[in-house]
């Protein structure tokens, strides 16, 4: 038996992998359900995640397991529309005309931004088409520095530096271009006359995570059950042991996908990881009426949340019974933060008193309900130097023979989070143990054969 210590999305990735070669598998979630990130929320209609998801054209993992999964059809590919709020104003900025509307910045300015989104390097005047190509030699070095050399001050201020303190708050300084480059790459299809075609699931994720888990096998998964040690015999796996309704039970393994945060794999096995890690406070506000007709919509001033995504721009509020249902969410840098340290009203209050000072017409009679999610550990930050601090899928030679890695602080999840990188993280610790355990038995095929022929 193999077991795995998480039942988020990569987990059940890599217990589906590994049925699939032959494995048997035991997955163990400590929470009461599986999911990780992708929890849900109950509406009148379809559920609705209680942190935000969608998709880009260029995850194709995930979509190629939703076919095999037979939910693929379940999959659309919808016209989520991007603004920047600015001075007390929505601005559209999905298309060339509305790009060239936006008063915030030169056409110079516009242009260099353009040129960078399009991955083209047009400092000296001769355009280069490979400079970008490789992230790793843009790893060490600062944001701020590469976008003042790369575009020009204006695309810095007014418009890379408010995103940037949205996302990464008091650490966005130790962000590195590298994690910047690798989000242009991983930002999906764009119709110019449109904007950026991004993918939802119709019932949201909640058919994609059931056809997983129905392929897994619910009997494989149990859920409430913490693991609390590996056993290790001779420098290897040998056992876990899980404890489940104030019982511990061991199980005999030579293999653990641990896919969960770097703090149970040091727990488990000693092994430290360094990447720094940033919470997450995430609203759902459930509303009579719509705010704007933006589906993300981001901020450019001080404010005490990072970004408003109206859901229900994206996908029709008919889905959700005709409710409206908007995201208010920010991430956070320090625990000590007023924002973490606060209770749900107070976070309540605040946020929706500043959603009534951007938008004057907010009638605060419309909101029914408002949902608040928290997670200690939502998102890396990618500073410099964070490839040399990512933790191996195979940490036979760091840690314990016989213990793989598939959580947030995998390769698979650079240079943006995702449910997709959760996949290929699971994946890829599969078909090393798959591979692993077929040369074992190949070469205790040829002992055998060889100690015939003796």
């Amino acid at each position: 038996m193999i077991a795995v210590v998480g039942g988020g999305i990569a987990g059940l990735a890599a217990a589906y992998r590994l049925q699939q070669r032959g494995h048997e598998v035991q997955v163990f979630e400590a929470t009461d359900e599986v999911g990780g990130l992708a929890a849900l929320y109950e509406t009148p209609g379809d559920p609705i995640e209680k942190f935000y998801h969608h998709l880009s054209k260029s995850e194709e993992t995930i979509v190629e397991l939703a076919e095999e999964l037979g939910v693929g059809d379940r999959l659309e590919w919808r016209i989520g529309k991007n603004a920047y709020y600015v001075d007390g104003e929505v601005h559209p900025l999905d298309t060339l005309p509305q790009i060239a509307a936006y008063p915030h910045m030169s056409f110079y300015d516009k242009f260099r931004l353009g040129m960078l989104t399009q991955e083209i390097d047009v400092r000296g005047g001769v355009p280069k088409f490979d400079t970008y190509d490789d992230l790793e030699d843009f790893e060490h070095v600062p944001i701020k520095q590469f976008l003042l050399d790369h575009t020009t001050r204006g695309v810095y201020e007014n418009f890379f530096e408010p995103l940037l303190r949205a996302k990464f708050g008091s650490r966005m300084d130790d962000v590195s271009a590298a994690w910047l480059l690798g989000r242009i790459k991983f930002r999906g299809e764009r119709d110019l006359l449109r904007g950026e075609y991004l993918g939802y699931f119709k019932g949201g994720f909640a058919p994609f995570l059931d056809a997983l888990v129905d392929a897994v096998g619910r009997e494989n998964i149990t859920t409430d059950a913490r693991v609390r040690e590996v056993g290790v015999d001779d420098g290897a796996v040998s056992s876990v042991t899980v404890e489940t309704d104030g019982e511990e039970t061991g199980y005999d393994t030579d293999s653990v996908v641990v896919a969960a945060m770097p703090n149970v794999l040091e727990d488990l096995v000693g092994y430290e990881c360094d990447i720094d890690f940033q919470g997450a406070v995430c609203a759902v506000v459930t509303m009579d009426e719509p705010l704007t007709d933006t589906y993300w919509l981001n901020i450019g001033h001080e404010a005490p949340f990072g970004a408003l995504i109206e859901h229900t721009n994206f996908v029709p509020p008919q889905r959700y019974g005709g409710q409206h249902l908007l995201y208010i969410a920010s991430y956070i840098q320090d625990y000590e933060e007023w924002l973490w340290q606060a209770d749900d009203d107070e976070v309540e209050e605040r946020w929706l008193d500043h959603v009534g000072e951007m938008f004057p017409d907010f009638d605060r009679s419309s909101v029914r309900e408002v949902r608040i999610a928290r997670n200690p550990r939502a998102a890396p930050v990618y500073e410099r130097g964070y490839l040399d601090m990512v933790v191996p899928y195979d940490l036979g030679d760091d840690a314990v023979e016989g213990v793989y890695y598939a959580g947030m602080a995998s390769r698979a999840q650079y240079p943006e989070r995702s449910l997709n990188g959760g996949i290929v993280a699971g994946y890829e610790c599969a078909d090393r143990i798959d591979e692993k355990r077929r040369s074992s038995r190949t070469a205790d095929a040829k002992q055998a054969g060889q100690a015939r022929s003796d």
